[in-house]
């Protein structure tokens, strides 16, 4: 196993076009780092540079102690899962499983104990005889998986693999990966443009956004400490809301609002009015999500839209005023030219 360096690395494509820009990342060995942004953000650019499937531009990448810019894809000791499992339908499991080994022409006996640690591992030593058409698309991921674990690599490399799965799938495949690397210790890249996936499943996250890396930290750093307004928007469902300083000045006045900020609020710290709290803040509620042990409300106070959080089922019309609170301590204060965090 071998941790990955991102050195000043920089894709440019057509001479015009900047994928990514300037990436510097150190991804020590064994960790599960996750790379999350929205389309276009260069986290897939940086997995396929890192993978040998694009050209460095500038800057350099290692794995380990090698620097791989010029390494093939098949040099570099790295396994990729896609979100296309790409099995083969007229194979078994086990066949599936075993097939790059045989390519590599590794002793059959190494091939059976690799093929069946990882069918171990993954739960699918019931399913070795069957074929890809006879599984769920849960257990055809955790083939691919499989198929990236029997190589034995010094890194994995997945590119939103669980994009196909259905809600209840994704969620019971992502314990399964976070399981299967907690057991293996193998550093692992992952790339999802879903932050609730990037925040229960990597010890650390990296945000991009038009190529750059915008925050690097551990999921609660992510949360508590956001660099910028992009990272606090991004990060968090449902997303962290904004107001300027100045649309609620008569309210926050007491506390002590940077000049020239806009205020972050969470919607746990958007709360019903009631005493010690700042506000009171009066709003119209624009949409009503009733999920059960807790409600989101949409709150337009003006030109600003707000969430607000109420514990168990609450009911409340569209339309409707509503007065509300903000938790002092759970405020956060962005510059309103730059974004960053003050």
């Amino acid at each position: 196993m071998a941790g990955v360096c991102f050195e000043a690395v920089g894709k440019t494509f057509g001479g015009s076009v900047h994928a990514v820009r300037d990436l510097s990342l150190d991804i020590p060995d064994g960790e599960f780092m996750v790379l999350v942004g929205p389309s276009g953000s260069g986290k897939t650019t940086a997995l396929r540079m890192l993978a040998g499937l694009e050209s460095v531009t500038t800057g350099s990448i290692a794995i380990g102690e090698r620097v791989v810019n010029t390494m093939a894809p098949r040099e570099r000791d790295i396994a990729m899962v896609f979100q296309d499992y790409a099995l083969y339908p007229q194979w078994s499991v086990f066949d599936n499983l075993a097939f790059g080994l045989r390519r590599r022409k590794v002793p059959r006996d190494e091939i059976s104990r690799r093929v069946n640690e990882a069918a171990r591992v993954l739960d699918l030593e019931p399913y070795l005889q069957r074929r890809p058409g006879q599984l769920s698309g849960g257990q055809a991921q955790r083939v691919a998986l499989g198929r990236a674990l029997v190589r034995e690599p010094q890194v994995f490399l997945m590119d939103e693999p669980l994009s196909n799965l259905d809600a209840k799938l994704r969620t019971q495949t992502r314990g399964e990966i976070r399981r299967l690397q907690q057991e293996v210790r193998t550093t692992t890249v992952y790339v999802t443009h879903d932050q609730v996936e990037a925040m229960t499943m990597g010890d650390r996250i990296a945000v991009m956004n038009h190529g750059l890396l915008e925050q690097v930290g551990t999921p609660e750093q992510l949360y508590e400490q956001p660099a910028n307004r992009f990272v606090a928007g991004f990060i968090g469902s449902p997303a962290m809301s904004f107001i300027e300083a100045r649309s609620v000045a008569s309210v926050l006045g007491s506390a002590d609002v940077p000049e020239g900020a806009v205020v972050g609020v969470r919607p746990e710290h958007a709360r019903p009015w009631r005493e010690g709290l700042i506000g009171p803040l009066r709003g119209t509620v624009a949409f009503v999500e009733a999920l059960g042990r807790e409600t989101f409300v949409g709150v337009d106070v003006g030109d600003t839209r707000l969430v607000v959080f109420e514990e168990g089922r609450a009911t409340r019309d569209v339309g409707e005023e509503i007065e509300f609170g903000l938790v002092h301590s759970g405020l956060r204060y962005f510059d309103a030219e730059t974004g960053a965090a003050r």
